[in-house]
């Protein structure tokens, strides 16, 4: 690439696909029912809830607001499972398919040679399950991937970020993440790490202030059908997010 872009480092919830609405939502609202527990999360509910990183996490923090004590180990343990088995189900039906361009630029980045990575806080069963299904036909792009069971601290904690450029053994200067929320900038940003954001159904409802440290700000990827729109950063012709479009967000060398 001309100016050095070397890899490409994809968040999953939000930025290869709409998972959180219609994917984990959905999952942990399965996995109450299994369990005979009255909560039901729609939209309004499930967004706040959405700045706690992490689905266990989520769901522990959640429990002990509900019922006012900590749930047990083996009890989180036992939703977790459930809600795990729900959504992989949906993914492996290819229930959740990749947003617009995502393909494209994932091919466009493997044809060009670019080492390519997933780091995100969903567990390794979740990004297995998404493999199995959306990205079955790439499945062999990725070098490696970060998941939250490789981690102790997720997202805004830049953890998962170090980590990936340490296995990979990267050049910080020339990398370029794709991630779609407050948290996974902050992660990106705090490992030192240009960051385009590519706005999902749920982090369009945050305030333009929570993107700040991002090099762009787009509403997606693009593609011929449904070209993005800039939000902030330079001009992207033609509306597709290309490689010579990527590279014009990295610090000049």
């Amino acid at each position: 690439m001309g100016s050095g872009l070397e890899a490409i480092l994809w968040d999953v919830d939000g930025t290869l696909a709409e998972t959180e609405l219609e994917g984990h939502r959905l999952a942990f609202n399965a996995a109450f029912a299994e369990e005979g527990l009255p909560w039901h999360w729609d939209i309004q509910a499930y967004l706040p809830l959405l700045r706690i990183g992490g689905g266990r996490e989520r769901m522990a923090a959640f429990l002990e607001q509900a019922e006012g004590n900590a749930p047990s180990s083996e009890r989180l343990q036992r939703l977790v499972e459930a809600k795990q088995r729900h959504y992989g189900a949906l993914l492996r039906r290819g229930a959740l398919p990749l947003r617009e361009g995502v393909a494209r630029l994932i091919d466009a980045a493997a044809a060009a040679g670019l080492c390519q990575a997933i780091v995100t806080t969903s567990s390794r069963a979740a990004v297995e399950a998404l493999v199995a299904g959306s990205l079955v036909e790439r499945a062999g792009v990725f070098s490696a991937w970060v998941t939250g069971d490789d981690v102790v601290c997720k997202k805004p904690h830049p953890e998962g970020y170090h980590l990936a450029i340490a296995r990979l053994n990267l050049n910080p200067a020339r990398v370029l993440v794709v991630e779609d929320s407050p948290q996974g900038l902050a992660a990106a940003a705090a490992a030192g790490l240009t960051t385009l954001v590519t706005l999902s159904s749920v982090s369009r409802h945050d305030q333009a202030a929570a993107f700040a440290a991002a090099a762009a700000v787009v509403d997606g990827l693009g593609s011929p059908e449904l070209p993005l729109e800039v939000l902030r950063g330079p001009a992207c012709p033609g509306g597709l997010a290309t490689l010579s479009w990527l590279e014009r967000l990295l610090p000049n060398p």
